[in-house]
């Protein structure tokens, strides 16, 4: 029989079955499935059906489309409870990683691959609403940081299986994506039977949800999105294409990322909780522009391996700093809003992903350097964004335009 507990009432429970357990749980769970499949990504689409740049950029395209319907969770959630919903998400992820291998032709990883994407985006979507309704606003930086870091302690003991047993004992793709996918999907399952279904304070609204006084963080989450698909399709992509990393070394650098994460993300954390939202993202926005335009030279100048390695690592330390558009969300938020604007802003922030992948793989035929200098260009309107965001956000105080003294909501 389903037992539901309040927030309030969670705190009697074993620390274990208390909702904040059940998000490290589930931060835990799903990077195993995600980060083992974009761990051999490129080498297996590469060596399995000789992928080149238009079909890696197809294949994200494709990948991206269920991000674009995240909307439809609004609609789910009439029927089934959030957090039902990203449990069975994670068991969707779980399960297309672990048959990815057994489809090795174009049509076969696009069909998995939307699949895992379904499972992947609509537990984001929940995730993320899960968090900013059961964290506190003055709690949510510092714990968000550290459920971060907690997905990255996962991942890392993915990849170090990986890179240490992948030609100690000739592992194919079969065998690690099988297991990655694996264990996310029993943890998932696990946590479905085990956890009590917790009730926050505020009903959510079931409806789709657009506010005006939201526009920013719209307009924040749209530009994240278009600068993440330059990094997520084509900087991994660069380093076996022009630089010949194997899946061993591939993984070593997300193995760099993840230690990275791991020390650094719960500092981001409370960096964004000093500083505030507005200063931490603009100091994102600025080192991406930088890395980007560095992305260029090592087209242009002829730098070295070294050199990309280094700023791979650095791009994915400064996007960590995302974390602080939650917290910006959550503080200017009815709490009623969250659910459905959580939706809503994971399809805005999937609108450019749906064309960019491909149009930019047609670019990156004729420049690759010509892809990053174009996400530099959107880090720049991102940051210009950011330094709208006033330094205390409130409801009615969502930018600088607006009346420094909270209002009711729309």
């Amino acid at each position: 029989m389903t037992q539901y507990v309040t927030l309030e009432d969670a705190k009697h429970q074993p620390f274990w079955r208390r909702p904040v357990a059940l998000l490290f749980l589930m931060a835990l769970a799903m990077p195993i499935a995600f980060n083992t499949w974009s761990a051999l990504l490129n080498n297996f689409v590469i060596e399995v059906a000789a992928f080149d740049g238009s079909d890696i950029g197809l294949l994200h395209t494709v990948r991206e489309i269920p991000g674009f319907l995240a909307v439809g969770v609004i609609a789910l959630i009439l029927f089934v409870r959030e957090q039902v919903l990203g449990l069975v998400s994670l068991v969707l992820l779980g399960v297309a990683t672990a048959l990815t291998a057994w489809f090795p032709s174009m049509g076969g990883i696009l069909t998995i691959t939307m699949l895992s994407s379904i499972g992947f985006h609509y537990y984001e979507t929940v995730n993320q609403s899960l968090q900013l309704q059961w964290l506190k606003i003055e709690d949510a930086p510092r714990m968000i940081g550290w459920l971060m870091a907690a997905g990255s302690a996962a991942t890392l003991v993915a990849y170090l299986a990986i890179m240490g047993l992948w030609e100690t004992l000739s592992l194919s793709y079969n065998i690690v994506y099988l297991i990655g996918g694996g264990v996310t999907a029993v943890i998932a399952l696990v946590a479905l039977v085990a956890y009590p279904q917790f009730e926050a304070p505020t009903p959510q609204i079931k409806k789709m949800v657009l506010r005006k006084r939201y526009w920013l963080y719209y307009a924040l989450q749209f530009m994240s999105g278009a600068r993440r698909q330059i990094f997520v399709v084509f900087a991994g992509f660069m380093m076996v294409e022009r630089f010949g990393f194997d899946v061993h070394e591939i993984t070593m650098l997300y193995l760099i990322n993840l230690i990275a994460n791991m020390i650094f993300a719960p500092l981001m954390g409370r960096a964004v909780g000093f500083f505030g939202e507005r200063r931490t993202l603009s100091f994102e926005y600025i080192g991406l522009i930088m890395v980007f335009l560095a992305y260029g030279g090592v087209y242009y100048l002829g730098w070295g391996v070294v050199v990309a390695a280094t700023l791979y690592v650095l791009d994915h330390m400064f996007f960590a700093l995302a974390l602080a558009l939650k917290t910006y969300f959550q503080k200017i938020a009815d709490p009623a809003d969250i659910a459905p604007t959580a939706a809503v802003a994971f399809t805005i922030n999937h609108i450019a992903a749906v064309f960019l992948p491909v149009g930019l793989g047609l670019l990156w035929l004729i420049s690759p350097a010509a892809v990053f200098f174009l996400a530099a260009g959107m880090a720049l309107v991102s940051l210009l964004l950011s330094l709208m965001i006033p330094r205390h956000p409130v409801p009615g105080h969502e930018t600088i335009f607006s009346n420094p003294l909270p209002a009711p909501a729309e």
